[in-house]
């Protein structure tokens, strides 16, 4: 086993953040090419959007069991491996544009991102303690916000420039040039293997479910995810089919989209001292209100620019959400940071992932007063949620 150098942990810390946002990469690169995926693979739009479902339902499911075998068996090797076969399923997906295969592919790339994410979750909680620690934790939403500002930017260029198949050549390349950076300066960072016992293992996952504030958490992050993801899978069609503009308006209004949940991400970032209970109750309320005129006004004026600015404005509110909630949980079991990271991410992924597809389908959304109705209802379901989470918390803290 090569453990990681100290000379090498600077340079290694870096790399650990740049995989952080991968899978934003390949849930963002390619959404300006949706469009043309359907045309060109002669399916239809909601065929070509189960490929970000299965993506991520596959992530998350994932996430939940894979933090109990990175704690057993360390990070580094798994983390290797892991982006070899992201990289060739990459390729394939360029090489062999079936629909089916690639459906198979999104579910095997969604597992693969999910022993790295995890793997580079736990990196910090390995290296790090107290606030330098809780530092790099609120740092995690705010760098994986800049793949949705990055990633579909670059997509609607590939797209227009060399067609969809690119943005999966991107993708391969990407994670080969990370794998022969890690070869070279990363190493294993795990201090104490917790044998991998089923049993043990068992009682850990029981005893974390059972902690309401940690389950309504994830519960609480999925939601506010999917309230982007929604418009991440309608607003290609929206805007290159309704509004007649090309795929690279899609991909600035992603990047708009993306910057959005990062400028939320900081905010929350330089308000942590403030009241948790405060802090989100007010972005809910904000939320709320955004989503109502964006309903209202959608009979008075609809067009690309309404449609981004109510999104900005939601998408701000949604990255602070995410940010506060998700320090909260990756910060409640400490002891067991890979299954508490997996846990949160997972859950989080797979919440996100059910619904997002179901509610932009059960509204077929193709317009704005149809997203503002479909963000209204997630908003209302987010802040019951978080009125329920907000009292095991403060119990939780009291006991």
């Amino acid at each position: 086993m090569r453990n990681l150098k100290e000379d090498h942990k600077g340079f290694s810390t870096i790399l650990a953040l740049a995989l952080i946002p991968l899978s934003g990469f390949a849930t963002d690169v390619y959404l300006p090419s949706l469009p043309a995926m359907a045309k060109d693979l002669n399916v239809s739009a909601s065929a070509v959007q189960l490929t970000l479902v299965f993506f991520m339902f596959s992530l998350g499911v994932s996430q939940i069991f894979i933090g109990s075998i990175l704690d057993s068996f360390g990070r580094f090797k798994i983390n290797i491996a892991s982006l070899a076969v992201f990289s060739i399923a990459s390729f394939v997906i360029a090489l062999v544009p079936d629909i089916y295969i690639i459906y198979a592919m999104r579910i095997i790339q969604g597992i693969a991102i999910a022993f790295i994410v995890i793997a580079k979750r736990a990196y910090f909680v390995d290296l790090f303690k107290g606030e330098k620690l809780k530092s790099y934790i609120s740092l995690f939403s705010i760098i994986w916000a800049s793949a949705p500002i990055i990633a579909p930017f670059l997509g609607g260029y590939l797209e227009h420039s060399f067609g969809w198949k690119s943005n999966f050549y991107f993708l391969g390349l990407l994670s080969f040039l990370i794998l022969l950076l890690e070869l070279r300066y990363s190493g294993e960072t795990i201090k104490e293997f917790h044998p991998f016992k089923l049993k043990s293992i068992s009682k850990t996952y029981s005893n974390m479910l059972q902690s309401a504030d940690f389950t309504l958490g994830f519960v609480i992050l999925g939601i506010t995810f999917a309230i982007v993801i929604m418009f991440n899978l309608s607003s290609p069609f929206i805007i290159e089919r309704i509004f007649g503009f090309s795929a690279i308006t899609t991909g600035y209004s992603a990047l708009l989209s993306g910057l959005s949940v990062m400028i939320g991400g900081i905010t929350a970032k330089n308000m942590l001292q403030k009241p948790l209970a405060k802090k989100v109750g007010t972005a809910i309320t904000i939320q709320l209100i955004l989503a109502l005129l964006m309903i209202f006004t959608s009979s008075l004026e609809s067009n690309i620019y309404t449609l981004v600015i109510f999104t900005m404005g939601l998408n701000i509110c949604g990255g602070f959400i995410y940010n506060i909630v998700l320090s909260y949980c990756l910060s409640r079991f400490s002891k067991n940071a890979g299954i508490a990271s997996g846990l949160t991410g997972g859950g989080a992924y797979m919440v996100s992932a059910l619904f997002s597809y179901s509610f932009v389908n059960l509204y077929t959304v193709k317009s704005q007063f149809l997203l503002g109705l479909a963000n209204i209802s997630l908003i209302v379901i987010v802040g019951i949620v978080f009125i329920v989470f907000n009292k095991h918390r403060i119990k939780n803290a009291v006991s």
